[in-house]
């Protein structure tokens, strides 16, 4: 669907700060944005769009079904356009990176829950905490060249080895 029809198809005007927001989140590699995220992306595009106005779009946004809002740990809320097929995140800690992720399994098990409850399951949100690969290879990383670097450590981890006759 072209963008202003999108808009106009819930009741917005295709406004320059408007289209401008949409085709970030419609082209953007990284799927979930803040409204800082938005924010820095227009700068690097020469657009000076205030952060009140940026927050302001992506609340109507959210309000008409374009966009999702979600809330992960913490205060910082991530945006990302409303895609038909289902999806759960996992969130790391460390580096706030979101990556989006689908098991049948999960999903199955959620279902014979709902019902085993007689829970009338409308809709439901699953979002896993920890760390990306990144970071732990990064803590890991740092770890051992700590270790290292302070020979009391070191020395002590080598008297714990076995000997070998």
């Amino acid at each position: 669907m072209e963008i202003p029809q999108q808009l106009r198809d819930s009741g917005l005007k295709a406004t320059l700060p408007r289209l401008k927001i949409l085709e970030l989140f419609q082209h953007s590699n990284v799927r979930h944005l803040s409204a800082e995220d938005v924010y820095r992306l227009l700068l690097k595009e020469n657009l000076d769009v205030g952060l009140a106005t940026i927050y302001r779009v992506l609340m109507q946004f959210a309000e008409a079904k374009i966009l999702l809002r979600r809330q992960f740990e913490g205060d910082r809320a991530v945006f990302e356009i409303n895609a038909t097929e289902h999806h759960d995140h996992m969130v790391c800690v460390e580096c706030d990176k979101v990556e989006e992720f689908f098991d049948s399994a999960i999903e199955e098990r959620q279902t014979l829950l709902a019902k085993q409850h007689g829970f009338k399951l409308r809709d439901h949100s699953l979002s896993l905490y920890g760390l990306c690969k990144d970071c732990v290879a990064r803590d890991h990383a740092q770890s051992s060249a700590s270790r290292l670097q302070q020979p009391h450590l070191a020395a002590r981890m080598m008297s714990k080895l076995p000997k070998h006759k």
